[in-house]
């Protein structure tokens, strides 16, 4: 409940303080128009002290408005709150028939003498307040008298007798805490299990603190199952509120947290699963309460899962120029790229690394690849290739791209470090790849060290790659149906990078994955079987 001096102002005079004047504001401008001759020395000390008082007074005032504010939001309250809940046990009630009516008028006086109760306490209240805020207001005006008086002569005794009304005065003698409540949820009733136990009824307790069993929790395929149970079986329980929030920390929540809670309601059952979710932080952390009909209980422990997966954007600085980049999306861009013939011949004694800096010799996984400088280190000529930000130098790997199928070129795959500025995917043995071609006859192929090994497979629109560092494995994989379409099998040297070609089309990646249990299943199968595509390896 929220009240505010604006509307507390609507309800209490302020023909002392002037329009548009606060207390305070008032408080001040009465003491500066004091007049000359009560300014002497030998009254200073009074004034001072009176002009306290007198702002202590208007204090106080705005205090009592507020909470008068208050009150009559409190009544207002308990009169809805009281006819809700009313009407809920009356639908009950209605339900019950005979046999219930004697308990009805029971629970129905309940509910009313209730009301009765904490209305006469906060109406009491509010009569009291009213009281004492016009006595205060006179108080506060004799004040305002004393000190606009330029007749000397019985200004201390009229002083002192103003200090003396205020110690009495009943404004300092209240009590600012509502007596009553206005929340009337716990005389909610909920008689749908109770047909055969009608001498047991009673109001709804609060439900127990559910508890998560960590151990029964389940992360995989971007997915998180959540697990947990009561105490004490509660068959009031009509629902669970579970809410999750990504976090990049372990350990208890933090002031300020990056992530918002987000909240998933009307759960039925002890345990619920998160589909379609995007791992972009290290750890989810999770918190269920269970609900009755009337309230709800205490959230249980947090419990913190990791959510570990392959997370990168696209590097826009090395990008072809060319090619629009934009996080993890690019689209071609005809008019981009024309760079000076003198550029290029000025550049030619550099390096041919698209990323070539100290830094890059660090092994590290995944982690980010240090950018390349704007308008440095590009791709360029036929070369329309763009990396991504982080480097892959351990563990297995999997992230998925959607591309435009009417794309006259598109590839997709990983490269070293080392690939060159003028280098093409799959061309080199810097890099390997899927490649897309569209150009007069439409064909999908496998590239490696300018070989190719062309695909017997349909053309998908979403393809998802799979790198596993270790074993030198890249396979790729119909991202929609999960059917393998190529692997390369090799023995990876350094970090690698995946990396991307398009020309005259478009395509996204998308990150975040865990790589799939079905891919996973996949690999352990044949990780003792030869490879049929050694050739390009």
């Amino acid at each position: 409940m929220q009240c505010s001096v604006a509307a507390a102002a609507a309800s209490v005079p302020r023909r002392l303080y002037g329009a548009g004047a606060s207390p305070r504001t008032w408080a001040k401008n009465t003491a500066e128009r004091l007049p000359p001759a009560l300014r002497g020395s030998s009254m200073d000390e009074q004034k001072d002290s009176l002009r306290k008082i007198v702002t202590t007074l208007a204090l106080k005032n705005e205090e009592i408005q507020n909470f008068i504010c208050c009150l009559k939001q409190s009544l207002q309250n308990l009169e809805a709150n009281s006819t809700r809940v009313q009407e809920d046990l009356e639908s009950e009630f209605s339900s019950l028939h005979a046999v219930l009516d004697e308990l009805k008028e029971g629970m129905v006086t309940r509910i009313k003498q209730e009301r009765a109760s904490r209305t006469y306490e906060l109406q009491n209240q509010l009569s009291a307040c009213t009281k004492a805020l016009e006595s205060s207001e006179e108080l506060l005006e004799l004040a305002n008298q004393t000190l606009c008086s330029n007749e000397s002569d019985g200004f201390t005794q009229a002083a002192k007798d103003i200090k003396d009304s205020v110690t009495m005065a009943p404004a300092f003698r209240l009590s600012l805490k509502a007596k009553a409540s206005d929340n009337m949820s716990h005389l909610m009733v909920d008689f749908t299990q109770e047909r055969e136990m009608l001498q047991a009824i009673k109001f709804l307790p609060v439900p127990d603190t559910p508890e998560i069993q960590v151990s029964e929790c389940q992360v995989c395929d971007n997915s998180i199952t959540v697990v947990w149970t009561l105490p004490e079986p509660d068959s009031k329980i009509d629902h669970y509120v579970l809410e999750h929030r990504r976090m990049n920390h372990e350990g208890p929540p933090r002031a300020r947290e990056e992530y918002p809670w987000m909240v998933v309601e009307g759960i039925k059952e002890t345990e619920y699963t998160l589909t379609g979710l995007r791992f972009d932080t290290r750890y989810m952390t999770f918190r269920v309460k269970a609900c009755n009909k009337a309230v709800a209980g205490e959230f249980s422990e947090l419990v913190t899962l990791e959510t570990h997966a392959f997370v990168f954007k696209l590097d826009a600085g090395s990008s072809h120029q060319n090619l629009k980049v934009e996080d993890l999306s690019v689209e071609w861009d005809s008019s981009g790229g024309k760079v000076a013939v003198q550029d290029i011949r000025k550049d030619k004694n550099r390096t041919s690394s698209p990323m070539h800096s100290p830094a890059r010799t660090a092994m590290m996984s995944p982690k980010r690849a240090p950018s390349a400088r704007v308008g440095r280190d590009r791709f360029t000529a036929e070369s329309y290739t763009v990396l991504a930000d982080t480097m892959i130098d351990s563990g297995q790997q999997y992230w998925e791209v959607r591309f435009d199928k009417e794309s006259k070129a598109f590839a997709a795959g990983v490269a070293l470090r080392s690939l060159g500025r003028f280098d093409q995917l799959g061309k080199s043995n810097a890099s390997w790849c899927i490649h897309l071609n569209n150009w007069l006859q439409q064909s999908l192929t496998a590239k490696h060290n300018n070989k190719a090994r062309t695909l017997d497979c349909p053309i998908p629109d979403r393809i998802g790659i799979y790198c596993n560092y270790e074993e030198g494995t890249l396979s790729f994989y119909n991202a929609r149906t999960k059917t393998l379409m190529h692997t390369f099998r090799t023995k990876f040297q350094q970090p690698v990078i995946p990396a991307f070609m398009v020309w005259n089309g478009s395509f996204s990646v998308q990150t975040g994955l865990q790589v799939p249990t079905i891919v996973q299943s996949g690999q352990k199968r044949n990780s003792n079987t030869s490879s049929s595509n050694a050739s390009l390896t």
